[in-house]
């Protein structure tokens, strides 16, 4: 491992007095994260990016952007993978379809998996407003409501990406996403997540997750302070406004929020099941503890929001966002926002507070520049664009266009984007 930066940034007062709080365990640097969609998932995986670049891990990153999604995952879908026997990775998290037997060809055995969970109505929400132009049933449907009264009427399982319109954190999980609902069935998939997964995180209590994982995981509690990314902007009352991923960003009557529960039932069934194991587990933890530690989290995010984001900390329009590099993936009927440096921030700080909001596929776009330099004339080349550095990412019009595709090469998202690296390879 490389020498693990500097912290002094993040370092508060109160500190070094909670220094003993996780004993003389050792840090797991051997992690999985399946990034379950509309689940707050993409600021998890800022951790783990962060983390892992921070003490120089090996990531097994995806070809394009994601593993083949939404085919089950192969190890050959690993960027540099070579065999069981081949290069040894550290840290897995971008988005798959759940496939153990091949996860275990890439990552080493005392490898650490978890995931993240959501309400699923709040995942429907957020889910249509995301995927509204890419879902056929979705698509046909004249909003959210609509679709919940008789999502049969849209719904047809053998079309392209309706995945994303039922039972989609099953679907993630590599389970059969279009069963009828049945308690037999609903009881094997929980035991095949619990069989295959050493902890699963719950969205609507991001924080209490964070200090779950922290403490699963022996990381200091620095390396779980975020900004929440992937905001939305959301049109409420007549006034535009934000709101994170767990807000809702439109209005349902509880008969149609009980019909979407109902249609995702199997969903429904996973996330209570594990929204009760994650009590449990804070049960174990102490709630007096929880409320400390929680309290540190949320203190310390304060602190750097005041260091890091300009209009304090809040997100912002992409096109509003001067440094182009960090505008995020624009997709769905709302708009994606992103944040905005301090100005006059020295070389250490600006480091450390960029990482915090770098967005994720340009986050991806870096470790994989890093993992897998280009030849030295192109890397050392300061304001040159980075070119095809994954298969699923193409360019038009000056290098600003940036495409996600699905796995038969259907156009999913666009966005502007100007990536450049300098001379020790970061993007800016």
């Amino acid at each position: 491992m490389q020498p693990e930066r500097s912290h002094s940034l993040f370092t508060l007062p109160t500190e070094h007095s909670r220094s003993s709080l996780l004993g003389s365990c050792h840090p797991h640097s051997h992690i999985m994260f399946l990034k379950t969609h509309k689940t707050a998932s993409s600021t998890v995986l800022n951790l783990l990016y962060r983390f892992g670049e921070e003490r120089g891990l090996q990531f097994a990153l995806p070809l394009g952007y994601q593993f083949g999604y939404p085919l089950p995952f192969i190890a050959q879908r690993v960027k540099g993978y070579r065999g069981p026997q081949g290069v040894e990775f550290d840290i897995m998290g971008n988005h798959m379809r759940f496939n153990k037997p091949e996860v275990e060809k890439v990552m080493p055995p005392d490898t650490f998996y978890f995931s993240i969970l959501r309400d699923p109505v709040a995942l429907a929400e957020s889910s249509y407003a995301y995927y509204k132009n890419v879902a056929p049933a979705f698509r046909r449907a004249k909003g959210l409501g609509d679709f919940a009264d008789n999502p049969y009427k849209y719904y047809d399982p053998r079309l392209r990406n309706n995945h994303y319109a039922r039972n989609l954190m099953w679907f993630d999980f590599g389970l059969d996403h279009t069963a009828n609902f049945s308690l037999a069935l609903a009881k094997r998939g929980v035991a095949a997540v619990r069989r295959n997964f050493n902890l699963i995180l719950i969205s609507e209590y991001f924080d209490q997750s964070m200090v779950l994982l922290r403490h699963a995981l022996c990381w200091p509690l620095d390396a779980v302070v975020s900004f929440s990314l992937n905001a939305r902007q959301q049109v409420s009352s007549g006034r535009v406004g934000w709101a994170s991923k767990t807000a809702t960003p439109m209005v349902l009557s509880e008969k149609q929020r009980l019909k979407l529960r109902e249609w995702n039932a199997l969903d429904w069934h996973l996330y209570k099941v594990f929204n009760l194991t994650f009590w449990q587990e804070v049960d174990r933890f102490g709630h007096s503890r929880m409320e400390t530690e929680v309290g540190l989290l949320r203190t310390k995010r304060e602190v750097l929001t005041r260091i890091c984001l300009r209009d304090g900390g809040r997100p912002i329009e992409a096109n509003r966002i001067r440094d182009k590099a960090i505008r995020p993936f624009q997709s769905g009927l709302v708009k994606i926002l992103g944040y905005e440096l301090q100005p006059g921030l020295d070389n250490a700080t600006w480091d450390a507070c960029l990482r915090m909001i770098r967005p994720e596929i340009q986050y991806k776009d870096l470790l994989d520049l890093l993992q897998f330099p280009q030849p030295k004339q192109l890397a050392v080349d300061v304001g040159l664009t980075i070119k095809e550095t994954s298969l699923l990412r193409t360019e038009g019009h000056g290098g600003k266009h940036l495409v996600e595709r699905d796995w038969d090469g259907t156009t999913l998202f666009r966005n502007q984007t100007l990536e450049q690296v300098d001379s020790k390879g970061r993007l800016r």
